[in-house]
């Protein structure tokens, strides 16, 4: 859902990145999700996958992974244009 807030763009998304640790293509996702973030306001939270079997047997071969209120919208790489039209359409 979103709304506008005195011209400020107002998303109440949750958007969840999962990562690990000497990831680049992790920290290319995290500078992308963070820049719109910055931009549209919606919540981000990172997760960290490493030292967590579940997780990492979940997400290893895909990170980063991103979610957008809880389903998969994003895998490898993050265009940040594709990313607005996913957050627009929730």
């Amino acid at each position: 859902m979103t709304g506008r807030h005195d011209g400020i763009s107002l998303n109440r998304c949750k958007v969840v990145l999962y990562r690990a640790e000497g990831c680049h293509l992790c920290e290319r996702a995290r500078v992308t999700v963070e820049e719109l973030r910055d931009e549209l306001g919606f919540e981000l939270e990172e997760i960290g996958i490493d030292g967590d079997p579940e997780l990492e047997a979940r997400y290893r071969e895909l990170i980063p992974v991103v979610e957008i209120d809880g389903e998969q919208a994003f895998t490898y790489f993050v265009q940040p244009e594709a990313l607005r039209r996913r957050l627009d359409r929730a």
